[in-house]
């Protein structure tokens, strides 16, 4: 698997979203390393690496496109947002577009995070409603609760933090940690890519 990953970076080897340069999925010349944003949503204390606009959206929306190399590149940034001893949870996406992008974007993020940071990933949600976030306005959005469910029955008391590509509401990153807690976790964080203005 890992020869045939090597053949497909010389094949088609990783693009900058925003400008098209070899090298990476979104380089530093179009979204230069700076300051985090914080955020909060009604339980949770966010981190995320930038506004959803410009190079930043243009590289959500490839990666949400199917673009893995995108995801590496993002996934590494968050990596450094993340410490050892943490336990990333990824936001599942729902099984079509799981299906047409190839990969789950978040679990993918999650996983690049996790290898950078030294972070433990543990894939405990799952979305038992197939309704997406994506085009809804912020009434409907707030109002999409028990979307998700923990695949464990006991999560007994683990520290976890919730891992998506981007938070408007915080309405999904709430039902995730709702959730994640009925199993008996403990959620008080989460990390995204892009924080994007409220709807």
């Amino acid at each position: 698997m890992l020869c045939m990953d090597r053949v497909l970076r010389w094949l088609f080897p990783p693009q900058c979203a925003a400008c098209g340069a070899v090298g990476e999925g979104l380089c530093g010349r179009c979204a230069p390393a700076a300051g985090v944003i914080s955020f909060a949503t009604p339980t949770l204390r966010g981190t995320a690496l930038a506004r959803y606009e410009g190079a930043w959206r243009r590289a959500i929306l490839a990666l949400k496109g199917g673009r893995r190399d995108v995801a590496e590149s993002l996934g590494l940034r968050l990596g450094r947002l993340a410490t050892r001893d943490a336990v990333l949870v990824p936001v599942p996406t729902t099984t079509a577009r799981r299906r047409s992008r190839g990969f789950d974007g978040a679990t993918l993020l999650a996983e690049h995070a996790s290898a950078r940071s030294g972070a433990r990933l543990l894939a405990a949600l799952e979305q038992v409603a197939g309704d997406a976030q994506r085009g809804r306005d912020r009434r409907a959005r707030l109002a999409a609760t028990g979307r998700f469910r923990s695949r464990y029955a006991a999560l007994g008391g683990q520290q976890v933090v919730l891992v998506d590509d981007v938070c408007t509401t915080g309405s999904t990153l709430e039902d995730c940690a709702a959730a994640l807690r009925s199993a008996g976790a403990i959620v008080r964080a989460a990390l995204v890519v892009a924080r994007a203005d409220r709807a």
